[in-house]
């Protein structure tokens, strides 16, 4: 059992050596930090969700906004579009799982605005499809005009079409890739936070 744990410890290491050694994902966060950055200061919001363990991610993301992340300042609008059980089974129930969060988009984001997928595998659009209530989300916010950021994976194709920035850690182990969100989240977060309102002294 020790070498086991050590084991998942060093795969978790090695993902996030690989993470600074892409370049190109390395910019990837610092374009999604600056998208936040400016929505946020022009008076956006930011809405976020994801299925499962990313609905967890979502759900954290948002309260590190909307509380603080180390700093002691005014709220921001970041909204999980995971966390209220009756417009979710509502929709669910009348329309199918695959309209959860697209209603939700349509009902709340506004041109100008973020939408924030959170993922570790890929997408596909058509009716029960894997993810579907992802790939109609997406479809739903890119008609309305919001920018779309996605926290997505090497499993991640077909979802890529729908992003503006994809910020894809290199990893097809679905545990490493959520290691990996959540330092991506805390990162964002960090920089968003320090931006606006300073480093903490």
């Amino acid at each position: 059992m020790q070498e086991n744990i050590k084991a998942f410890i060093t795969e978790s290491i090695v993902t996030k050596e690989d993470l600074l050694k892409a370049p190109d994902v390395l910019l990837s966060i610092q374009k999604a930090a600056e998208i936040i950055i400016d929505a946020l200061e022009s008076g956006k919001k930011v809405l976020v969700f994801g299925n499962g363990g990313s609905a967890a991610d979502a759900q954290h993301f948002a309260a590190e906004f909307v509380n603080r992340f180390k700093i002691n300042r005014s709220p921001l609008p970041f909204i999980a579009l995971t966390t209220d059980t009756s417009v979710l089974t509502s929709i669910a129930n009348d329309f199918g799982y695959d309209y959860v969060f697209s209603k939700q988009v349509e009902a709340l984001g506004q041109k100008g605005d973020i939408a924030i997928a959170i993922t570790t595998s890929d997408i596909e659009s058509k009716p029960g499809g894997h993810s579907a209530n992802i790939a109609n989300a997406l479809d739903s916010a890119k008609k309305k005009g919001l920018t779309t950021i996605g926290l997505v994976s090497e499993k991640s194709q077909k979802i890529l079409e729908w992003l503006d920035v994809a910020i894809k850690i290199p990893s097809k182990n679905t545990p490493r890739i959520q290691e990996s969100h959540m330092l991506v989240i805390h990162i964002i977060s960090e920089i968003v936070e320090e931006t606006l309102y300073g480093k903490v002294s």
